[in-house]
C-alpha cells in the first residue's frame, strides 16, 4: 500500500520538515549497533506467571527469522498480516517482521469476536492471521476456524502458544529473509480499525512518516530518551498502546515493559520491579493505580510521568494522582488517525493539567470553528480540527469517509474550547461515539443489532458519566406492543450476535417513546439529560 503521488505531495507540504523520512528499522539498527544487550522488551504473561526478557540483539534476530518464514510462505510487500494478540512479545516481533518484509501490520483487539473479526479481515484482505491459543479463557483458534471459510484471501493462521505446524514459534526457526528493497517511509505500515458513525469500523492507514513524526516531538516534550523504561498496560492493538508501547521504545532504544492483563496491583509491581519511569493509559488506569498505591502504601518512586489520554481526566483525580504517585500527570488528546495531538507539559501549572487537554505538539495545528467555519473566540465552544505531520494517510477502501478539506484540516468530530495560550479542552462529541475507558463504542452498529430484536420497536444508545471509565452506555428502548425485554435478555441477545462484551450497553431503560425533533431525528441530548437525573 502506498499513498498516491498527489496525496503524498499535499501531505509532505503540510508536514514541512517534521517528516523524518526514516523508518523504525533505522532506529532498530541503531539500537542493535549501540546497545545490543540492552533489554528491549520485558513481556509478562499473567496467566502463565511468566516473564520474558528480550535484548535488542535478540529482538532483531527474532524479527528477521519471522520475516524469513513469512516470506517463504508467500508474504511480501503490501500484504496484510493481522494479529489479534494481548501485550505479548510476539506482538512486537511481528510488527518488526512486517517492516522487514514491507508488509502491513494490522493489530486487532482481543475483545473482537466473529462478527468484528470477519468484517475486518475481509476488508483488509488479510493474508495472515495470528491469534493466541487461549487468553482469558477464550478459544481463539476455534473462532479463527469459524470465520476462515468466509475469507478466501486468508492463507495462513498461526497460533501464539500453539503446537504443530500452526505454532507461531515455528516461524522463529526460519532463515532471515533475503535483503529486500529499503522500506519507503511513505509506504503504509499499519492498518488499525477505529469505530465511527457509519455503522462499520474504518481502517486507518499510517506510514512511517506519519507515525514517527508524532513520536519525535512527543518524546522531546516529555524528556524521554534511551534510558526510559516505558510501562504499557494499554492494549497494543489500540493506537495508544501501539505507538507509545511498541514503536516509541524502539525509536528511543529504550526498554518496554508489557502488561497483558490490567490489574492495578500488578501494574504497581511491574513499575516497581522494573524501575519504570513512564506509563500511559486511559483514565481508569490512572484512577486504579492511584487508588491501589494509596491503599497499599506501595510507592512507585521511579515513575516520573503518567500520560492519561482517551478521555478528559477529572480534576480531582489529577490532584490525587500527582500527590499519591509523585509523578507528573500529563493530560493528552488524540485519535487513531493522528496519535497524540495535544499534551500538557511536565512543568505546566496544575491548572493547565486539571482543566485542559494540552497544547498542540510541534508539527501539528489545532483550530476551533463555529457552525459557519469561522474561528471562535478564545474560550468559546466549537468544532475541533487538526492539521499537520501525523495526520493519517486515509481510510482503507473508504476515501469518501476521509474528513480532510483541501488544505489538510481534519475534522475530528469533537467539540472543544481553546484558551488564549492555545490549550484545548474537549467539551463533547458531535459524532455519535461513546468512549468507555478509552475505547470507542460503535453506537450505530450496536443500535442496529438491538433494533433487530423482535421485541424492539425503536432504540437509541447514549453515554452517561462514570467516574472510573469516563462513560458507560445506556440503551433506551421502545418495545413493540405486547413484548417485554429485560436487561439480562438484552445482554444475552447481543452476546449471541457475537458482539464484543465491551460494546454491550450497561443500562437498559424501557420508555414509551423517544424524544424527537419535528423532522423525526432522535434528540439524544435529552436522553443524556435523563441518564444524569437517575
Amino acid at each position: 500500500m502506498l499513498v498516491t503521488d498527489n496525496a503524498l505531495a499535499a501531505r509532505r507540504a503540510a508536514a514541512g520538515s517534521f517528516w523524518p523520512d526514516a523508518t523504525l528499522l533505522d532506529h532498530l539498527a541503531r539500537a542493535v549497533a549501540a546497545t545490543p544487550d540492552r533489554i528491549a522488551v520485558v513481556a509478562n504473561r499473567s496467566e502463565a506467571g511468566e516473564t520474558r526478557r528480550i535484548s535488542y540483539r535478540e529482538l532483531d534476530a527474532m524479527a528477521s527469522a519471522v520475516a524469513g518464514s513469512l516470506a517463504a510462505r508467500g508474504v511480501g510487500p503490501g500484504d496484510v498480516v493481522s494479529f489479534q494478540l494481548p501485550n505479548w512479545w510476539e506482538f512486537t516481533v511481528l510488527h518488526l517482521a512486517c517492516l522487514k518484509l514491507g508488509a502491513v501490520s494490522n493489530p486487532l483487539m482481543v475483545i473482537f469476536r466473529e462478527r468484528e473479526l470477519a468484517f475486518m479481515l475481509g476488508l483488509a484482505e488479510s493474508k495472515v492471521l495470528v491469534v493466541p491459543a487461549s487468553f482469558r479463557g477464550f478459544d481463539y483458534p476455534a473462532m479463527a476456524a469459524a470465520v476462515r471459510d468466509r475469507l478466501p484471501k486468508l492463507a495462513h493462521v498461526f497460533v501464539a502458544g500453539g503446537t504443530g505446524e500452526a505454532a507461531l514459534d515455528r516461524l522463529l526457526e526460519g532463515a532471515p529473509a533475503a535483503p529486500a528493497a529499503p522500506l519507503s517511509p511513505d509506504a503504509v505500515i499499519q492498518l488499525l480499525y477505529t469505530s465511527g458513525t457509519t455503522g462499520e469500523p474504518k481502517g486507518v492507514m499510517h506510514t512511517s512518516n506519519t507515525m514517527l513524526s508524532n513520536l519525535g516531538p512527543f518524546a522531546q516534550r516529555l524528556g524521554l530518551d534511551g534510558d526510559a523504561v516505558i510501562h504499557m498496560p494499554s492494549p497494543m492493538a489500540h493506537q495508544l498502546g501501539f505507538m507509545y508501547g511498541l514503536v516509541l521504545p524502539v525509536m528511543l532504544g529504550a526498554t518496554a515493559v508489557l502488561q497483558d492483563v490490567f490489574v492495578a496491583g500488578e501494574m504497581a509491581r511491574q513499575i516497581i520491579g522494573e524501575g519504570a519511569t513512564f506509563t500511559m493509559g486511559a483514565t481508569p488506569f490512572l484512577n486504579d493505580l492511584t487508588e491501589f498505591v494509596a491503599a497499599s502504601g506501595q510507592a512507585t518512586p521511579t515513575l516520573r510521568i503518567f500520560v492519561s489520554a482517551g478521555a478528559p481526566i477529572p480534576r480531582a483525580l489529577v490532584t490525587r494522582a500527582r500527590t499519591t504517585l509523585g509523578a507528573a500527570i500529563i493530560s493528552a488528546w488524540g485519535m487513531s488517525e493522528n496519535g497524540a495531538v495535544t499534551t500538557t507539559r511536565p512543568d505546566d501549572p496544575e491548572e493547565k493539567t486539571t482543566s485542559t487537554d494540552g497544547l498542540a505538539l510541534p508539527g501539528m495545528e489545532v483550530r476551533v470553528l463555529d457552525a459557519d467555519g469561522r474561528p471562535v473566540a478564545a474560550g468559546a465552544e466549537g468544532s475541533l480540527q487538526v492539521r499537520g505531520c501525523s495526520n493519517f494517510a486515509g481510510y482503507l477502501r473508504r476515501p469518501e469517509l476521509d474528513p480532510k478539506d483541501p488544505d489538510g484540516w481534519f475534522d475530528t468530530g469533537d467539540l472543544a474550547r481553546m484558551d488564549e495560550a492555545g490549550y484545548i479542552r474537549i467539551a463533547g462529541r458531535s459524532k455519535d461515539i461513546i468512549i468507555r475507558g478509552g475505547e470507542n463504542i460503535p453506537v450505530v452498529e450496536v443500535e442496529g443489532l438491538l433494533f433487530r430484536h423482535p421485541a424492539v420497536a425503536a432504540v437509541a444508545i447514549v453515554g452517561y458519566p462514570d467516574e472510573r471509565l469516563g462513560e458507560r452506555a445506556c440503551a433506551f428502548v421502545v418495545l413493540r406492543e405486547g413484548q417485554s425485554l429485560t436487561f439480562e435478555a438484552m445482554v444475552a441477545y447481543l452476546a449471541d450476535q457475537k458482539m464484543a462484551r465491551q460494546y454491550i450497553p450497561e443500562r437498559l431503560e424501557i420508555v414509551a417513546d423517544l424524544p424527537r425533533t419535528p423532522s423525526g431525528k432522535i434528540q439524544k441530548f435529552r436522553l443524556r439529560e435523563t441518564t444524569r437525573g437517575r
